[in-house]
């Protein structure tokens, strides 16, 4: 199959129905090099789709150009809102500006206050990534944002701390087997907070619906069930995203620390430890957001009568959001 098949305006160019197809999508998703695309550039590229929708395409436009102009604006701009996303909460931006919090929460002999802050940093940060990247098909008040932030920052201060401080008080285990074990305290801490954070985050979208699509992308109904669908989908990936982000590079860095070079050389620990946190990070975020298609279907017989009722379609779509 050619790398770039036949343009279709909304659709990724890799089969969704795989996991390697959803994983090749989502790498083309979080591409950080879409982070430097200028305005003029974008608004080429969205004036160029509109142009497809009319039928009125300049000739000798290809369908590569067209499948990077919609690369384009997909990653910076919303699908609903049709918004521009702040740079540092796109997917694009999530690997780039996550590294650091990542490599500060993975800091080895950590203090009550050090251990606050960077939970406190990588919360908010997610917490404007999951809002900024929503289902936003119905509105959402900013009070219902503040809500879900401050749980969201809460529990994962408060598991963390709590972890820290039931390892202060274990005797049994010996110095050098506490700083690993401490090294591992981010990851309980960070993937239960995580499920929290796109709950409250989005707890909305429970109550009151969202929209699912026919077979020609027309909206049929608001379903709570799919909003459930959507929130549940998403979670699960926020357990999955932390795994190999905080779980590898302490065992991996325990083992590159016993190098002689690492040992002579302890200012080179740091650069090192951020390479191996930006590779498993890298890594491990095509992965989490490839387990479900963005654009995930359900039966029409699972959701709410009123839908069914309203179209003939067996199988409906939603944007569970990233």
């Amino acid at each position: 199959m050619s790398e770039y098949p036949t343009f279709r305006c909304g659709k990724s160019r890799f089969d969704q129905n795989t996991f390697s197809g959803r994983f090749r999508h989502f790498l083309d998703v979080i591409d950080p090099r879409t982070l430097f695309v200028t305005e003029r550039r974008l608004q080429e590229c969205v004036e160029l789709l509109d142009r497809f929708k009319e039928g009125s395409l300049p000739p000798g436009v290809t369908d590569t150009q067209l499948w990077q102009a919609q690369k384009i604006k997909q990653a910076i701009v919303h699908p609903d809102t049709g918004e521009k996303i702040f740079m540092p909460f796109r997917m694009s931006g999530f690997v780039p500006f996550g590294t650091p919090v990542v490599v500060g929460l993975l800091l080895p002999n950590q203090t009550l206050l050090s251990t606050i802050f960077w939970q406190w940093l990588n919360q908010s940060h997610n917490a404007c990534v999951n809002y900024c990247n929503r289902n936003a098909s119905k509105p959402a008040p900013v009070s219902k944002f503040l809500q879900g932030y401050l749980g969201a920052v809460t529990s994962a201060v408060s598991i963390a701390v709590g972890l820290n401080m039931l390892l202060q008080k274990a005797s049994y285990f010996s110095p050098t087997t506490r700083v690993l074990v401490q090294r591992f305290i981010p990851f309980p801490a960070v993937a239960s907070a995580n499920v929290c954070n796109v709950v409250l985050m989005r707890h909305t979208e429970l109550s009151e619906g969202i929209s699912v699509l026919d077979d020609n992308g027309n909206v049929v109904g608001t379903s709570r069930v799919a909003a459930r669908h959507a929130l549940m989908e998403t979670a699960l990936t926020r357990v999955v995203l932390p795994m190999p982000v905080l779980v590898l590079p302490p065992i991996i860095m325990a083992g590159l620390e016993k190098l002689p070079l690492l040992q002579r050389q302890r200012r080179l620990v740091l650069p090192v430890h951020s390479l191996v946190c930006l590779a498993a990070f890298g890594l491990a975020l095509p992965i989490a957001i490839s387990i479900f298609p963005q654009m995930s279907q359900i039966s029409v017989s699972q959701l709410e009568p009123e839908i069914a009722m309203a179209t003939d379609c067996k199988i409906v779509t939603y944007n569970k959001g990233l």
